[in-house]
């Protein structure tokens, strides 16, 4: 899973609440995991309700994989739900119980990548750390490399020069805030706003000329009649019933036959659904190996 969060700059720009209000490191890498790919608008009652049920890593620990989905709800891409709760198993197995606070403890806990990793660093601990986000790797691509976005992935290059900017011996939070602020509301993607940036007199891209990106950005793949939509459809039912369902009623949740058994092999796979005897389905009641 990769931690960089695909979010659009307006919903990028709107976790600084969500952040704040995150006063221990668990809250802030509950929050850091829900907002891959979600936007805060979604992710803020959620987030707040897990918190209020699981304060502690130890409390979600305790919990079943299937309280966990059920407590994860729309927020979309389930297996974060699972890798988060096998995150907290974890952590009260390797460290006490308490959120580690350094980079290599932190990635090594399952589902935690370099992104998250670096935004409980700055954020809960407030030490200089990278989280490249992708308003992050805007700012840094247009202003020392000319380009208009960054590349697909980040690149070891890109990583290297990006630790040069790191500021040493002041609050890590408010410089990682500071510049994911400033590629969410003046460096956008689409209509950066020049006149009113701060670091534009040093923008090589501003000074080139704003040259176009070599490619066209990726658009990302259409959610209506996808395979994530039926993987959600069948998701839905399950975590709206208390207990196990037949598989007529997984038939009736999506028209499609074929499509609608790839997205249910796919969920077994992850293991955010388990098959039962006589062709029942439910949720994980004990801790899977694909959290």
């Amino acid at each position: 899973m990769r931690n960089s969060p695909s979010q659009t700059a307006e919903t990028r720009a709107q976790t600084g609440e969500t952040r704040a209000s995150a006063h221990s490191a668990w809250g802030v890498l509950v929050s850091e995991v829900m907002l891959q790919q979600t936007p805060v608008a979604r992710v803020e009652p959620v987030w707040r309700a897990w918190i209020d049920r699981w304060p502690t890593p130890a409390a979600l620990a305790a919990a079943s994989p299937a309280q966990v989905i059920r407590a994860w709800g729309r927020l979309g891409y389930p297996r974060r739900a699972l890798r988060l709760h096998a995150a907290a198993a974890a952590i009260v197995e390797r460290h006490g119980g308490v959120v580690p606070d350094d980079i290599e403890s932190l990635r090594a806990l399952p589902g935690i990548g370099e992104y998250t990793a670096g935004a409980v660093i700055a954020f809960a601990f407030g030490r200089p750390a990278l989280a490249l986000d992708t308003n992050v790797r805007r700012v840094l691509a247009r202003h020392d490399a000319g380009r208009a976005r960054p590349p697909g992935s980040v690149t070891a290059g890109e990583r290297e020069r990006a630790l040069e900017f790191l500021p040493t011996g002041v609050d890590g939070a408010t410089w990682m805030a500071a510049i994911m602020e400033l590629g969410a509301l003046v460096c956008t993607a689409r209509s950066p706003r020049c006149e009113v940036c701060p670091i534009a007199a040093g923008c090589r891209w501003r000074a080139s000329g704003y040259p176009e990106a070599e490619k066209a950005a990726r658009r990302q793949p259409r959610y209506t009649g996808s395979d994530r939509q039926a993987r959600g459809a069948i998701l839905a039912i399950l975590r709206d019933c208390a207990g196990p369902v037949t598989g007529r009623r997984i038939e009736m949740s999506w028209p499609d036959a074929v499509q609608r058994d790839r997205a249910l092999d796919s969920l077994v796979a992850d293991g955010l659904v388990e098959p039962l005897p006589r062709g029942r389905y439910g949720l994980p009641a004990s801790a899977s190996p694909h959290g």
